[in-house]
Formats: C-alpha cells, sequence, structure tokens
C-alpha cells in the first residue's frame, strides 16, 4: 500500500512593514501550532530601515521556527527600484524554500513582490485585504496584488464585489475578516500603565499623529506636513508622533518633524510594538494623520479619527461614524481637534475578531489546494 499520510505544507508570510505584520502575526502564530502546515516568515523592506526603527526586531522577538531577515536589500527610497530588489531576494529565498502557498498583505511593495513571484513560479499566492480603497500608488499596487492572487482573504462585503469587479472568481474569495482585529479585542494587551512606561509617556491625556507621503502629491507635501505641524503646536495638546513610512516624500515629513523634538508636549517615536501601540490608541483622545489605522483601527475602538488629505480616500464613510476629514489646512485641522469629543462612535465594517479561526479553517479545505494555477478573467455577465 502507498503512503496515505497527508503532507505538510509550506507557508510562506511576506512581511515588509511594521503594519502589514501587525496584520498577519496571528495567523503566523496559529500556523506555527499546526501539525499540518510549517510557517516560515520573510521579512524585508521598511523591517530594515534604521530610522523607522529596525523593526524586523520585532518579528524576532516573537520567536518563530523559520524566519528569514533579508539584510541584502537595498532601501533606496526608489519605489519602483526597491520592487526590483524585493524581487530578485525573494525569488533567491522561495527556490530554498519552495513553498506551497505564499500568505501577502495590502498594498505595499514587498507584498507586490510576494505575488509577482508566486504567481511566476506557479506557487499559489493567498492576498490578505483585497478589494480595499487605499488611495495614491497604494490603491494600484493593491489591485495588482490581486490579480496575481491565487486566493482572496477579504474584510468585508464590499471588497468582495470589488474584486468580482475586477473579474476574480467567486470560489477563490473568503469574507474572513481583519486579523489585526483578533488582536485588538483579545485579553493579552498590556496595560496602559504598563504602555506609557516603556515608551516613557508623561501624558495623562493626548493624541497620536500618524501622517505618510502621498507620492504622488509630492510638491505638495512640504506645504501640507507644515500646516498640520503649525496645528498640533498651536492646539496646546499633547501628542505621541509616530513616524511615516519611507514611501518618496518622507523625508520632508521627518525634516518638519524636527520642530518637534525639544518640545515637551510631543513625544515622537520611529515605531511602537504593535501590542503597545493598540493600547495607547484605545486610551487616546484621538488620532490624527492619514493612516489607515485611523480608519480601521480606531472605528473598533470608538475613539475619534481626524482623516487628513486624500491618502484614504474613498475607505470610509462619514455618516455615523468616529472620522472627521480635513484637508491640510490649519484651521481646518484645528476645528476637527476642537470638535473630537463628539465622535466618540463604536463602528466596526472588519470583523469580530475570529480571523485567525476563519484563516485555518480555509486553508485546511483541500479545496483550495486544488484551484488551477492558472486563472481566468469572469465577466460581469457570466
Amino acid at each position: 500500500m502507498g503512503d496515505t499520510r497527508k503532507k505538510i505544507k509550506k507557508i510562506v508570510f511576506v512581511t515588509g512593514t511594521r503594519a502589514d505584520y501587525g496584520k498577519i502575526k496571528s495567523l503566523i502564530g496559529q500556523v506555527e501550532k499546526s501539525s499540518s502546515f510549517i510557517a516560515y516568515v520573510y521579512v524585508s523592506g521598511m523591517h530594515l530601515v534604521k530610522h523607522l526603527g529596525c523593526t524586523y526586531r520585532e518579528v524576532l522577538k516573537d520567536g518563530y521556527s523559520n524566519v528569514y531577515v533579508d539584510f541584502s536589500q537595498g532601501n533606496t527610497g526608489d519605489m519602483s527600484f526597491d520592487l526590483g530588489s524585493v524581487i530578485c531576494h525573494f525569488t533567491k529565498y522561495i527556490d530554498h524554500v519552495n513553498p506551497d502557498l505564499i500568505v501577502v498583505h495590502g498594498d505595499r511593495n514587498d507584498a507586490l513582490a510576494g505575488a509577482i513571484v508566486g504567481a511566476l513560479k506557479n506557487i499559489k499566492v493567498a492576498h490578505i485585504e483585497g478589494g480595499e480603497l487605499s488611495g495614491t500608488i497604494d490603491e494600484s499596487i493593491r489591485h495588482a496584488i490581486s490579480k496575481f492572487a491565487h486566493i482572496h482573504l477579504v474584510s468585508n462585503v464590499e471588497a468582495k464585489n470589488r474584486l468580482l469587479q475586477l473579474g476574480e472568481e467567486e470560489k477563490r474569495i473568503f469574507i474572513m475578516g481583519s486579523p489585526d482585529i483578533d488582536i485588538m479585542l483579545s485579553n493579552k494587551l498590556p496595560s496602559i500603565g504598563l504602555a506609557k512606561i516603556r515608551y516613557d509617556i508623561n501624558f495623562e491625556n493626548y493624541g497620536i499623529c500618524m501622517y505618510h507621503p502621498v507620492t504622488t502629491e509630492y510638491k505638495k507635501i512640504g506645504n501640507k506636513v507644515k500646516n498640520l505641524v503649525d496645528a498640533l503646536i498651536e492646539s496646546n495638546r499633547n501628542y505621541i508622533v509616530i513616524f511615516p513610512n519611507n514611501d518618496y516624500g518622507s523625508e520632508i515629513i521627518l525634516n518638519e518633524y524636527q520642530r518637534l523634538e525639544d518640545n515637551v508636549r510631543f513625544r515622537l517615536f520611529p515605531s511602537i510594538r504593535f501590542e503597545y501601540f493598540l493600547t495607547l490608541m484605545k486610551s487616546a483622545d484621538f488620532v490624527i494623520g492619514n493612516s489607515s489605522a485611523g480608519i480601521r483601527e480606531t472605528s473598533v475602538y470608538g475613539v475619534p479619527a481626524i482623516d487628513l488629505g486624500t491618502r484614504q480616500q474613498g475607505r470610509y464613510r462619514l455618516e455615523n461614524s468616529n472620522i472627521q476629514h480635513a484637508n491640510e489646512r490649519k484651521k481646518d485641522i484645528l476645528t476637527c481637534i476642537n470638535n473630537v469629543d463628539d465622535y466618540r462612535i463604536t463602528r466596526n465594517d472588519f470583523g469580530t475578531g475570529n480571523s485567525t479561526d476563519k484563516f485555518m479553517e480555509i486553508i485546511n479545505r483541500e479545496d483550495i489546494w486544488k484551484y488551477d494555477i492558472q486563472k481566468k478573467f469572469v465577466d460581469l455577465d457570466d
């Protein structure tokens, strides 16, 4: 008789930023515990950038069995050059591991590289949080990843419908929710006291600012971030300020933040460990900037959010939400800051905290491993 034992499948998770790692770490941990799968973690991109906190160390601290930090990559800040670098280095890694599935998240260069390599090497790719609207170049990257991916793990029905519009087969789309909400709603987060001690934060009340460059508005970034910093200073509130990602234009934002370094009302951080960040967010007066965290995570906790500019355009509805929107004009920003207490509204459109369980159910299904590697475009009237 032949060997009927089930093959243990190898799954590679790609992480290139502090943000996407927070989204997938619960999934990696659960796969690590499974007897049916072996988890591999490929660490690249922003994790390796010194002035952003060398966040690869946070991945290593979590103690996974198979982690590869790709120090051979270059991080020039030129997105097209860096994409090519990740593709080349990730190809070598994949040739060594020979996985059954590559898992990528969101809309960053590293996820696009992972999806391209998987598709070109006939390895199945699962994309988490496809079908969403990101604004700037990120949205184009997100949709491109979806076209390379073979399995879609989306947050909600709206995202599923967008993938159907992109011509994806319905059987390949699974509504899973956003996996970071599993961590947000868990009882394993540190206390606010511990978080403040760890990061030497002496404020009783504070806002959190996270502002990233919009690459298609490079020439306007300087004026916009100046208006933001002027408004924060003039508001006379306390702030935790987290550095931007390393997209084109981030150096302009960091230069402007130098004005805050000796101001006792501000604490600046290249990065904050995900669980501690969630605790600090949960206790914040409000969040301001253009990060996706101000759209998604704040709504789960009912923390007021002020979304600035175009980066998250189309990603949320203002009606009955915790979000105010303003363009980067000092007067408008100050008006929103003064109104934050009217926006303590809890609303969650991205899952109920069981995404990790759903993920394990999906990858344990025999049929997904039999999906044809060659996809077909499905017209809406089919």
